[in-house]
């Protein structure tokens, strides 16, 4: 993989990207159309040589699951969420790969069948390699969002830039969407 060249502002950077991107015009699930589109703009600035991690939401898959959510406890709901943005995390992981883009998952909640457990060493490693690394299942506990878990990430990989391709233009103190007095 190429150094990245000087003209690029940031060497390193983490993209979080909402679960709500991946269901295109769809009301919730993934459009691999979407998640084509989405891993082609991730693979041109890749080639160029820029290091790049992702975050992806689940709210895509976690909104056809919120009726059967309701009244249940916030813990539980959160790892739902949690094992949507693993799926999330697959399908981009498929997306990039079928495209020839070298791509690691690795996960907060161990699933070793599926994904590498979270080592901040061996992504790291991983990125100086060329690769792609998919952070998945938040930070691996109930309470936090996934921006929580891409500004974690993005300081643990030592990342110039946290990027949001999301609707929300930065992390709040609360959804913006939902609560009116919600801070930036």
């Amino acid at each position: 993989m190429p150094d990245a060249p000087s003209d690029f502002r940031y060497k390193r950077v983490l993209l979080k990207v909402s679960g709500e991107v991946l269901m295109g015009d769809q009301s919730y699930g993934i459009d691999m159309k979407t998640v084509d589109v989405v891993a082609a703009a991730v693979a041109r600035v890749a080639r160029e040589g820029v290091e790049i991690c992702l975050v992806i939401g689940g709210g895509n898959i976690f909104r056809g699951l919120s009726k059967a959510a309701e009244g249940m406890d916030r813990a539980n709901a959160d790892y739902m969420g949690m094992l949507a943005t693993i799926m999330n995390a697959l399908a981009m992981q498929g997306a990039l790969e079928k495209i020839g883009v070298d791509t690691r998952v690795q996960s907060a909640i161990p699933m070793a069948a599926i994904a590498e457990p979270y080592i901040r060493r061996r992504a790291m490693r991983h990125l100086e390699k060329g690769r792609v690394v998919i952070f998945a299942a938040g930070v691996g506990a109930p309470f936090f969002t996934t921006d929580s878990g891409a500004a974690l990430r993005a300081a643990e990989m030592g990342c110039d830039a946290l990027l949001k391709g999301t609707s929300v233009d930065g992390v709040y103190t609360a959804d913006p969407k939902k609560d009116p007095n919600a801070t930036r």
